[in-house]
């Protein structure tokens, strides 16, 4: 399972409750860009609309540019492919407790590319800061440990 792109800074500024994973519906040229790792989910968010998801505001530049149509948009919205029973369930959950789709990372599995995305709440800034704080302190007590122990 390699990992393509990651959305790091999703960690920090959001509070995942659950994590899903779907496939994408992508051209032959977007692809073969998604393998050399040139896709950017920073930034990206997942919506869904009549009963299907879509993956909107990522970013993924041509494969060749010489060779790329002039109709060619590389950030359009892109159809996640999830059960009816999973579009069913986010689609109650992000109306019912305000939650927002976060996309995490894009990777293969068994040659098919897939996204992870969490059902997620967002952090308030007083909670960033405690979570630096906390990491902070973790980090003091695990060099006075290695020094004394």
């Amino acid at each position: 399972m390699k990992t393509f792109t990651e959305n790091k800074k999703a960690h920090f500024d959001y509070e995942f409750l659950e994590k899903f994973e779907a496939g994408l519906v992508l051209t032959g040229q977007e692809a073969k860009s998604i393998r050399l790792g040139r896709m950017k989910i920073i930034g990206s968010y997942v919506i869904l609309r009549g009963n299907e998801a879509y993956l909107i505001n990522s970013n993924i530049p041509p494969y060749q540019t010489k060779n790329t149509p002039e109709s060619y948009n590389s950030s359009r919205a892109r159809k996640l492919l999830l059960n009816k029973s999973e579009i069913r369930y986010l689609i109650g959950k992000s109306q019912q407790e305000h939650l927002t789709l976060v996309p995490l990372r894009v990777y293969t599995k068994k040659e098919k590319i897939k996204l992870e995305f969490a059902l997620a709440k967002g952090r308030k800034k007083a909670d960033k800061k405690n979570l630096i704080k906390k990491r902070e302190t973790d980090r003091e007590i695990k060099r006075e440990l290695k020094i004394r122990g």
